[in-house]
C-alpha cells in the first residue's frame, strides 16, 4: 500500500467541506501496444489475490492496482487532495452526510462510462462480507454496513446510506460523524468498477477493465504484469511513459542484478546486501529519502500466552523491550530506517515522540525481564516464539537479529520462520492461520492517521474485513477511534488518536520497530523518479532515454 500524509481535511466537523468544486523470476515485454522507445520495467512482486481494488491491501497487487484505477480524488507530493473523478464533495450535518458530484465525460478501457452507479456498485460490492473483500472495514462509517456483516447476508445486499441520485450524483449517509470520509475517496476501496466486474468477477480479476493512467494488458503469473498508457484518462496522473512492465521477482537481490545488469529499469526495494552500497555505485541512480512506511511485527490474539489479558500484554511489553532498535537500525538498514517512537510515521500530524508508554519501544533488558518473570508468574511459559516473514521480500536480517535479541534477553527459544513467497505467506496472514508472530508494516491508502490507527486495530477491521489481522480488539480504543473521527479540526483529532496510540502502547497489538525511508535505484537512463507524500513511487512520472 502507498503511504500518505495527512491533511487539514482529516477533521472537517460539522462544517460544509467542498473539494475543488466546480517475486525469481522476470518478466519481458511483449505488449504490441505501445512503442518501445519507452516502455519501462519495475520491479513487482506476485499480487496475493486478483485485480479488484477492494481486495488489494498488499504491496505487489497494490502498485499495480494504483496505476490502472482511478477514483473520487488523488493526493499531490505533500498530501493535499485534489479532485480526480469527484467534483465536488460537500459535506454536512456533522460529517454524517455527503453529496458527490462526479464530473462527466470518464470511462472504463471498455469504452462504458464511469457513473454514479459504478461507484455505489463497486462500494456495495467491497463491503458485503459475503463478497469477501479485504477492504470491507472502510465502509464501517455508512449506514447499512453492520447488516452487510451478518453471516447470512445475501450477496445483493446493499448499504442503505448510499443513494444513486443521477449519473453524476451519489447521497452517502453516515451512521456516525465521519470528517476523514473525503480522504478515504481516493483510496482502493473506493475505485469505480465497471458492469464487467460483477457479470464475471473470477475474469475481472485477471483481467481488469479500469479507468486510471494505464489500461492493462497481461497478467502472466510469477513472471510479469504489462500496462499501457491509456489515452482516454482525464485525470491528474497523465503518464510520461507508453508502458509499465512490472517484472515479478521472488527475490529483491536478482531484481537488484537485473538493475545493474541492464535488464531492469527501476526498483524500490533495495535488497539488504546492497544498502551499504547502492548509494555510491556509480552505475545506477540512486534514492534516499524520508518516507511513512512503518515496520513492524504482529502478536496475534489466538496464541497461547498472548491474549488481550494482563499475561499477553507484559508479554508482548518484554519482547518490545527485548529489541535494541537504533542498533539494528545502523547495523541493518544503514541510515535507511528510523527507531518507531509510536504506531504513526512523522509525515503525519498526530505523530509524536512523547507519547505516555511509549518506554516499551526502547531497549531497556533488565525491565524486560521483569516483565517476562511477572507473565511467568501468572501462566509458565513454554514452547517457542517465531516470527514469520516472507523470503522473497528484504526481513530476514531484521528478523533474525530482533529473534537473536528476544532469545539472548528472555532466555527463550526464538527463532525466524521463512515462507517462500509474499504470496504464500499473506494467503496465511489474510487467512488467520499463522500459528506465531509474524512480520507487518504499513503504507496507508489515505493521508490519515485514521488508515494508521483505524484500519489496523479497530474492531471494526478485524475478523477478515481489514487491515486488522491479529484480531486485536479493545472498545475504550475504538471509543477514541470515534472520537477523532467527530473532532471539529484537525488538531483536537490528533489528541484522540495520540490518546487511542497510548493505549496501542500498553497492549501492543503489534510491536512497532522502525519507520522507512523512501529508497529506490535506477538506471542512468532513466528520469522522473519521485515519491509521492508518503514514500511511495510516482511510476506516472518515470521517462527512459534511448
Amino acid at each position: 500500500m502507498n503511504t500518505r500524509h495527512v491533511t487539514s481535511l482529516v477533521a472537517a466537523g460539522a462544517a460544509i467541506v467542498m473539494l475543488l468544486s466546480g517475486c525469481g523470476s522476470t518478466g519481458t515485454s511483449n505488449s504490441s501496444n505501445a512503442s518501445d522507445s519507452n516502455i519501462i520495467s519495475v520491479y513487482g512482486s506476485e499480487p496475493a489475490h486478483p485485480l479488484f481494488p477492494g481486495n488489494t491491501t498488499e504491496a505487489g497487487g497494490g502498485k499495480v492496482v494504483d496505476q490502472l484505477f482511478a477514483g473520487l480524488v488523488t493526493y499531490d507530493a505533500k498530501g493535499g487532495i485534489h479532485n480526480e473523478v469527484a467534483d465536488s464533495i460537500t459535506s454536512s450535518d456533522n460529517a454524517t452526510h455527503y453529496v458527490i458530484k462526479l464530473k462527466s465525460g470518464w470511462k472504463f478501457t471498455d469504452g462504458t462510462p464511469v457513473t454514479a452507479h459504478s461507484f455505489v456498485n463497486a462500494w456495495n460490492y467491497t463491503a458485503n462480507s459475503a463478497n469477501k473483500q479485504a477492504s470491507a472495514s472502510f465502509f464501517s462509517t455508512i449506514e447499512g454496513y453492520d447488516d452487510l456483516q451478518k453471516p447470512d447476508v445475501d450477496p445483493k445486499a446493499t448499504l442503505s446510506g448510499l443513494t444513486v441520485v443521477d449519473d453524476n450524483t451519489i447521497d452517502v449517509k453516515l451512521s456516525q460523524p465521519d470528517s476523514a470520509f473525503p480522504v478515504k475517496a481516493g483510496s482502493h476501496a473506493y475505485m469505480p468498477l465497471p458492469e464487467s466486474a460483477f457479470k464475471d468477477p473470477k475474469k475481472f480479476g485477471q483481467h481488469p477493465v479500469s479507468n486510471g493512467p494505464y489500461k492493462f494488458v497481461s497478467w502472466q503469473h510469477n513472471h510479469s504484469i504489462e500496462m499501457v498508457k491509456n489515452p482516454d484518462y482525464k485525470g491528474n496522473r497523465v503518464a510520461k511513459n507508453d508502458s509499465l512492465n512490472f517484472k515479478i521477482y521472488t527475490s529483491p537481490d536478482s531484481a537488484y542484478a537485473d538493475l545493474r545488469g541492464g535488464n531492469l529499469d527501476f526498483t524500490n526495494t533495495i535488497p539488504d546486501t546492497a544498502l551499504t552500497s547502492f548509494q555510491s555505485d556509480k552505475s545506477l541512480k540512486a534514492y534516499n529519502e524520508p518516507g511513512g512506511n512503518t515496520l513492524t511485527f504482529t502478536i496475534p490474539e489466538w496464541l497461547e500466552h498472548f491474549g488481550q489479558n494482563e499475561e499477553g500484554n507484559l508479554r508482548r511489553q518484554a519482547i518490545s523491550m527485548s529489541i535494541d532498535r537504533k542498533t539494528v537500525a545502523e547495523k541493518i538498514f544503514h541510515g535507511t530506517a528510523t527507531p518507531a517512537v509510536d504506531f504513526l510515521a512523522a509525515p503525519i500530524s498526530a505523530y509524536s515522540k512523547e507519547l505516555k508508554g511509549n518506554e516499551v519501544l526502547k531497549y531497556n533488558p533488565s525491565k524486560a525481564k521483569e516483565l517476562w518473570a511477572k507473565a511467568n508468574a501468572i501462566s509458565p511459559w513454554s514452547g517457542e516464539f517465531g516470527i514469520a516473514y516472507n523470503a522473497d521480500g528484504t526481513a530476514k536480517n531484521w528478523v533474525e537479529a530482533i529473534c537473536n535479541y528476544i532469545k539472548n534477553t528472555l532466555d527463550i527459544d526464538a527463532k525466524s520462520i521463512p515462507m517462500s513467497t509474499s504470496d504464500e505467506f499473506l494467503s496465511n496472514v489474510d487467512s488467520g492461520k499463522m500459528t506465531s508472530a509474524y512480520r507487518s508494516g504499513w503504507g496507508p491508502d489515505y493521508p490519515s492517521a485514521d488508515n494508521y490507527l483505524v484500519q489496523l486495530y479497530d474492531s471494526s477491521s478485524a475478523d477478515g474485513k481489514g487491515g486488522n489481522s491479529g484480531n486485536y480488539k479493545n472498545p475504550e480504543f475504538d471509543a477514541m477511534m470515534d472520537k477523532a473521527l467527530s473532532a471539529p479540526s484537525t488538531e483536537e483529532a490528533d489528541k484522540y488518536y495520540q490518546q487511542g496510540e497510548e493505549i496501542l502502547l500498553q497492549d501492543l497489538p503489534a510491536i512497532p520497530l522502525w519507520n522507512q525511508n523512501a529508497t529506490a535505484a535506477s538506471t542512468s537512463a532513466v528520469s522522473g523518479v519521485a515519491f509521492d507524500y508518503g514514500g511511495g513511487p510516482v511510476f506516472t512520472a518515470l521517462t527512459k532515454k534511448q
